[in-house]
């Protein structure tokens, strides 16, 4: 019952926020933060017990639900899932911690709706029955919604309903498909339709159900990546969102999108990915051409930025293009480099919006061409941006630079030029990252930002663990890769 406790204790704390006398606000911080140290205490537990040896699910519980529609309470983890629970349960008391002192207003109904998020997103990651996972993944569209809506900035309630609309578009047709796979397989079970899919004669494995059952399930995943065309809520609702929020959005909720593709159109729709991957035909290389759209659009958009926050949200577009060149490739190298990819932009994005909150806590604005000359009034400060600015652009012994390099390995063994095409976006990547730390560090210092205060303690705390994490798997990915190797060769048999 582990990943149970893990996945509802959020849920009684927010009860128990709900519970607390509004005026009680300090308490009500303290009291979110400890319920969100219990889920890293348990991430870190399965995290040491998780058989690395075996690709089989461990700590799976199943039990039946709505037994008229065979619905099950089913859930379990793999090596692919418990690293994300790890990095979902780690960024908890981080981005509670980062509003610690930035949310002034409905405290109790901030704090509430945050532990309520974090348990859709650990739901989502444990969930082994289709509809359990369709119930989770939407779970976290509305307490992001309101998240974003009253907390954001000023044009907060735009960017919560574009956020909300565009989901919302990708969930109404995941629905569709789903409803779709049970009329086919009479079972939401994941693991069973998995194996069904692979059954010569079965209504699950005919290719043209498999192909238009991918699409439903691809756009809805698409969006929460995001992948081009379906991008452009993502600048708006990080611009707008509250620092803690961006950190969740793009570390974890573009992490359920690929999350997602992996967990089910590629396990359990392996002809319709077969169609748009197989390098063969007009759609052979869609996924692939994608994946190569993002990182170059997303790369190159990233490099008009002049507010810092945009910059970042559409470099996160670009980094996550990688994991779709990835999983097109459907090779170990492949694979391996986009699941990798997937928790090191986890990482990376979340060291990046923090430290942007971080200096607009201080500037009350974002212009990187409003800066100058910070280094020489917060050197941690630039210490800190430094490590993760060069971590993103992917420099070798940081962690951003293995993920991509088995990613783009993998994918130049099936997709050459596209591959060799996409590394425009390092180049550009490199290009943005090192021209804002020229304009935002160097130089003259800015005569307003004459009495700029270094970064504190709180935000400090928020930051070492994550930067510790982008030293340690860049030097020694294994400790990463060994946990999801195996579920790696079962995808790619």
């Amino acid at each position: 019952m582990l990943l149970t406790a893990m996945i509802f204790i959020p849920l009684i704390g927010m009860v128990v926020l709900l519970l607390l006398p509004q005026e009680k606000e300090e308490l009500i911080k303290r009291v979110a933060l400890a319920f969100t140290f219990v889920p890293l205490f348990l991430a870190v537990f399965l995290f040491i017990q998780y058989n690395r040896s075996i690709s089989g699910l461990q700590f799976e519980y199943n039990t039946d639900w709505i037994s008229a529609f065979n619905i099950h309470y089913h859930i379990g983890i793999d090596g692919l899932s418990v690293t994300l629970l790890l990095l979902t349960a780690l960024l908890g008391p981080i981005c509670v911690l980062a509003s610690w002192r930035n949310i002034e207003k409905g405290i109790k109904a901030y704090f509430a709706l945050f532990l309520l998020l974090e348990t859709g997103m650990i739901g989502f990651f444990c969930a082994l029955d289709l509809f359990l996972f369709y119930v989770f993944f939407e779970l976290t569209l509305l307490p992001m919604y309101f998240l974003i809506g009253i907390w954001g900035g000023p044009r907060r309630e735009y960017a919560a309903i574009k956020f909300f609309l565009y989901t919302f578009f990708g969930s109404v047709l995941m629905l569709i498909a789903m409803i779709a796979v049970y009329l086919k397989a009479n079972t939401f079970d994941i693991p069973t339709l998995i194996t069904l899919a692979a059954q010569q004669g079965h209504p699950l494995a005919d290719t043209t159900f498999q192909i238009w059952a991918f699409l439903g399930f691809f756009v809805g995943f698409a969006v929460k990546v995001p992948i081009f065309p379906f991008h452009t809520w993502l600048p708006d609702a990080h611009v707008e969102a509250p620092t803690a929020i961006s950190v969740i959005l793009a570390a974890v909720l573009l992490k359920m999108g690929t999350y997602g593709l992996i967990r089910v159109n590629f396990a359990m729709l392996p002809q319709g990915m077969d169609f748009f991957c197989n390098g063969v035909g007009i759609w052979g290389n869609s996924l692939a051409m994608l994946g190569f759209i993002n990182i170059v659009y997303g790369s190159l958009c990233a490099l008009a930025q002049t507010d810092f926050k945009k910059l970042v949200a559409y470099s996160s577009i670009g980094h996550m293009g990688f994991v779709i060149l990835g999983l097109a490739a459907r090779n170990e190298s492949g694979v391996t480099g986009a699941i990798l990819q997937m928790l090191n932009h986890g990482v990376i994005s979340a060291m990046l919006f923090l430290l942007v909150g971080v200096v607009y806590d201080r500037a009350h604005h974002r212009d990187i061409n409003g800066f100058g000359g910070l280094g020489s009034k917060m050197p941690i400060y630039m210490g800190i941006t430094t490590l993760a600015f060069m971590a993103s652009l992917g420099l070798p012994g940081l962690s951003g630079f293995v993920g991509e390099v088995l990613a783009l390995l993998g994918a130049y063994a099936k997709f050459k030029m596209l591959t060799i095409l996409s590394t425009i976006g390092i180049v550009v990547g490199a290009a943005y990252f090192l021209w804002t730390l020229q304009r935002v560090f160097l130089g003259t210092l800015n005569p307003k930002y004459a009495e700029i205060t270094e970064i504190n303690g709180r935000e400090i705390a928020t930051l070492v663990p994550l930067g510790i994490l982008t030293i340690v798997l860049g030097i020694w990915p294994s400790i990463a890769i060994n946990m999801f190797n195996q579920a790696v060769s079962v995808l790619v048999k």
